[in-house]
């Protein structure tokens, strides 16, 4: 840690601190920890009567964050949403409790067995992991058990509602009407060029969207920081590494790759003495020796009928396939060469190795010259990462580390707590940068291990607080923003006048896009376009229905010309049917949240 821990740990009444922040975190849990730091529980609510406190809040708060859904830097804002989502979920316990709704201790136990997340590899209920994943949630066994029945009861009423809903076939039959439904319609997107003059942006205009827009144009809290790197990388491209390493090592790596073998057997029984078979395979090695191929001496004399006829060939093998004493020869040899006698259960062998399951020397030449080179230099790259850490711990700044080690100080563009570009990217590198200790205290970073291979020591050269950009800076994003805005009400403007043209019968000439029989889910038509065609009324036999549709980036004219009837997709309808009955239900959950909200007695402090 940096000089602030290492000073505020100094004193007696720090460490007393610090050992009842452990045992009560490793006996209790994150509750026991906010109710050790955080005082009697104060009020910040109450709901008909029942106490919210502010223990609960921060416990509440403190999971989503430990939890990973919530950075810790949105804390506060998290703590009003959190606050919320515990009002709602009294008055709706207190609902289910009013109505009867009961979970007995038999009930809860088995809900929790069959969770998976409290199940091991074999489908069974884990008591440590039990207790570790809820530790890691910040719970303690009891907690977890009530909080889970407060949860179960919601979900009870929540179900009772849901499953209360339900459909009439008529209006099945409805939705899966309207939902295979086609139509078949014309759209023209008006640009620019339909309008009698050029849009004009006043200075008037642009001060009113910039301030109506500021957010848009804030500038989020930035760094600027200095930096060292330490590369083993680039301290192993300093390194020699001469062949004969090179091909030792080649050599070294292929003694246990998978290889290609052949051999002659010669066994030995009834028939042929042990010595004989010596014999036999000592007269085969000489003839070896004299030039003789292997391939057609184990057609000839090989007492294994099933690779003879293969010149012995026994396939690529791995360590283990044929027993102890024919592996040590047969990977103690290099291509081309034959061991001597090895004797195995089935007999006696000549083993030859034709071939190695590894690429040849020169292919692997730059890989092993790096793996050389990264071995050569470890141990001076360890030493000089415990020096990094040293120096930087110690330094009042960074340029003096940097010398130190003859490393590059390098400065980074303005960031933000989302990262920037290159190294300051890579992850850990922000957060570390807008810790307390580096930003605020102004303090050498903790080495970073950014990979196997570098380490990273940072420092804040610069910062500025958040703050929304003056409109000299950003006047070219504004006026860009203004016009396609005035752009768009005033193509909005001419469509609402050619819509009401063409409903008179006028002819217009536009350069009309057709699209037949469109479903509701067509992709090859701008969703805007689609949705608009689809909200018109059917046009009478003969007649042309108008309208017009608008988003973001486009103004278009829609006549519909027909609708249709399309293909029944039953698939399709079921799901849609489904999903219409899922909303009807989250309807009747939210009505019932508003009820309760707008009849109960809510206090916040």
């Amino acid at each position: 840690m940096l000089q602030s821990i290492r000073d505020r740990s100094r004193s007696w009444g720090a460490k007393i601190i610090i050992g009842a922040v452990v045992v009560t975190m490793a006996l209790f849990g994150v509750e026991s920890l906010v109710g050790l730091l955080g005082g009697g529980g104060d009020e910040v609510a109450k709901v008909n009567g029942q106490t919210i406190t502010r223990q609960e809040l921060e416990m509440e708060v403190q999971r989503a964050i430990r939890s990973g859904q919530v950075p810790p830097e949105q804390e506060r804002a998290l703590r009003g949403q959190v606050l919320d989502e515990l009002i709602g979920e009294r008055l709706l316990t207190a609902f289910a409790e009013d109505g009867g709704l009961h979970l007995s201790d038999e009930q809860l136990d088995q809900v929790i067995v069959t969770l998976p997340e409290f199940q091991n590899q074999n489908g069974r209920f884990d008591a440590d992991l039990f207790r570790n994943r809820l530790a890691s949630a910040g719970f303690t066994p009891s907690s977890f058990r009530a909080a889970l029945r407060v949860d179960l009861k919601r979900q009870q009423v929540q179900q009772g509602l849901v499953m209360s809903d339900f459909s009439l076939e008529s209006e099945r039959e409805s939705l899966a009407a309207l939902q295979r439904q086609a139509r078949t319609f014309r759209y023209h997107a008006l640009s620019a060029d339909d309008l009698a003059e050029p849009v004009e942006v006043t200075e008037q205009d642009l001060v009113a969207y910039y301030e109506e827009n500021a957010d848009r144009y804030r500038r989020p809290e930035q760094v600027r920081l200095e930096y060292v790197v330490l590369d083993r990388q680039e301290m192993a491209e300093a390194v020699d590494i001469s062949d004969d390493d090179v091909r030792n090592a080649w050599e070294a790596r292929g003694r246990d790759v998978d290889r290609r073998v052949s051999h002659i057997m010669v066994g030995f029984n009834d028939e042929r003495s042990r010595e004989e078979a010596v014999s036999r395979l000592e007269s085969i090695r000489a003839q070896l020796a004299e030039g003789e191929d292997f391939a057609e001496l184990a057609l000839r004399y090989s007492d294994d009928p099933t690779t003879a006829e293969q010149g012995g060939d026994l396939g690529v093998i791995s360590r283990g396939f044929f027993g102890d004493a024919f592996d040590d020869a047969a990977f103690a040899l290099a291509p081309g060469q034959v061991s001597d006698i090895v004797e195995t259960s089935s007999g006696l062998h000549l083993v030859k190795v034709t071939e190695l399951d590894q690429p040849a020397l020169e292919e692997m030449r730059e890989e092993l010259q790096r793996e050389l080179a990264l071995s050569e230099v470890s141990d001076a790259f360890n030493r000089r990462v415990q020096t990094l850490i040293d120096e930087s711990f110690a330094a009042d700044d960074l340029a003096s580390v940097a010398d130190q080690l003859e490393l590059e100080l390098h400065q980074s563009d303005w960031t933000s707590r989302d990262g920037g570009e290159g190294v300051v990217s890579e992850p850990g590198v922000m957060q570390e940068a807008f810790s307390d200790d580096v930003l605020v205290d102004g303090f050498n970073s903790d080495v970073i291990e950014l990979d196997q291979d570098r380490r990273m020591v940072l420092r804040v050269a610069d910062h500025r607080e958040a703050a929304v950009l003056p409109l000299d800076e950003v006047r070219d994003r504004v006026t860009a923003a203004v016009e396609r805005r005035k752009q768009r009400e005033a193509l909005l403007d001419v469509a609402r006048s050619q819509v009401e043209l063409l409903r008179e019968g006028e002819e217009l000439d536009i350069e009309w896009r057709r699209v037949e029989s469109a479903a509701r889910q067509q992709d090859n038509v701008p969703r805007s376009v689609l949705q608009a065609a689809f909200r018109l009324p059917h046009p009478e036999e003969g007649e042309t229905v108008y309208g017009q549709a608008s988003d973001e980036n486009r103004v278009v004219l829609i006549a519909l010309d027909s609708v249709e009837q399309g293909e029944a997709d039953t698939q399709v309808e079921n799901f849609v049917a489904r999903m219409s009955e899922q909303l009807r239900g989250q309807a009747a959950i939210q009505g019932l949240q508003s009820h309760l909200r707008e009849t109960a007695d809510i206090d916040r402090r």
